[in-house]
């Protein structure tokens, strides 16, 4: 009986992954998740925006176009070197696989930073992608092919596996996923999640929402989990947002995912729910005589005619009737 899972060419002890997040933003609490039983562990992002960000904090309106220039080359070369060296500690310290994050706007910094991540020792590379498009001028498959481009760049770049973390508002993740594994992706993550908006009615202001997943929202993951494990068998998936128990992990797998990732509920409930869960995860496999992960993943997917009909159903107003 094993709980291992095979997820972009990494194998994992089992198919719990710690997404991005604060809490993998030091060395340390990648050991503690290593420890407490976690497969691998997807480091905070590195973002380009941030390097941004604390340079415009650091000079204001009146100052020198090469004075910013300048602010923003050291930022950038401080962050990158902090973020290193949270790779090589992370590699020192921890046997599981350690998965770099990155999310930049311009190619030459991808490209810069993926080079750096990858000499730096990570064990695979995934690409934060969360942008919309709201232009009027906006042609159909901009959006989609703006991740074929950024892939291709990286893929150039780096030997490493490259996992793509998709945007729920992609229209089909089924046909981006084909493309992506034809230019070289070795798994994708579905999904990303937008920046909670929410409105202060009193002061007027924009805030940000709950930043935290429910367990509402693992529905959407699995249907497109089911959905793209069925149409591109060959490209590895990973369920995330909404994995709030060891029930949703069952359920991933069965879907068509490789492996989760968990950031929300191990806010909440700390590292101590991850051995609860490979434990019932493996109790579970042994009652229903699957002597691994790979034995059911798949198992309902869209491959399987009853399960196409469910997830590729749109309205639900005959279920509803039955609600009083």
């Amino acid at each position: 009986m094993s709980t291992k899972t095979n997820f972009a060419g990494l194998e994992l002890r089992n198919p719990i992954i710690i997404g991005s997040c604060g809490l993998t933003a030091q060395a340390a609490s990648n050991k503690a998740f290593e420890q407490a039983g976690a497969g691998a562990v997807v480091l905070k992002s590195l973002f380009e925006e941030n390097i941004a960000r604390q340079t415009e904090m650091m000079t204001d309106e009146y100052a020198h176009s090469e004075a910013s220039d300048y602010l923003q080359g050291y930022m950038g070369e401080h962050i990158l070197s902090e973020y290193l060296s949270l790779i090589r500690e992370s590699k020192r310290l921890c046997t599981i696989p350690i998965i770099a994050s990155l999310s930049c706007y311009t190619d030459s910094e991808r490209m810069r930073f993926a080079a750096e991540i990858e000499k730096a020792g990570a064990d695979a590379l995934e690409l934060n992608m969360m942008t919309i498009r709201t232009s009027k001028d906006y042609c159909d498959g901009e959006l989609e092919q703006s991740h074929i481009d950024i892939l291709r760049h990286v893929r150039q770049t780096v030997r490493i596996p490259v996992i793509v973390k998709l945007g729920a508002n992609i229209s089909n993740p089924v046909a981006l996923a084909d493309r992506l594994r034809a230019n070289g992706a070795d798994a994708v993550v579905l999904f990303n999640r937008l920046y909670p908006t929410d409105i202060d009615i009193d002061k007027m202001e924009y805030t940000m929402s709950h930043p935290f997943t429910t367990a509402a929202e693992l529905s959407n993951s699995l249907r497109w989990a089911g959905l793209v494990s069925a149409a591109v068998p060959q490209l590895p998936v990973a369920v995330s947002g909404g994995v709030h128990a060891w029930q949703d992990v069952v359920k991933s797998i069965l879907a068509g995912a490789s492996a989760v990732e968990v950031s929300s509920v191990i806010y909440g409930c700390g590292k101590e729910w991850i051995a609860p869960a490979v434990a019932a995860l493996e109790k579970w496999q042994q009652e229903h005589s699957f002597d691994a992960p790979a034995a059911y993943c798949g198992r309902m997917n869209a491959r399987q005619e009853c399960s196409a009909e469910h997830l590729l159903r749109t309205q639900f107003l005959k279920y509803m009737g039955a609600i009083k």
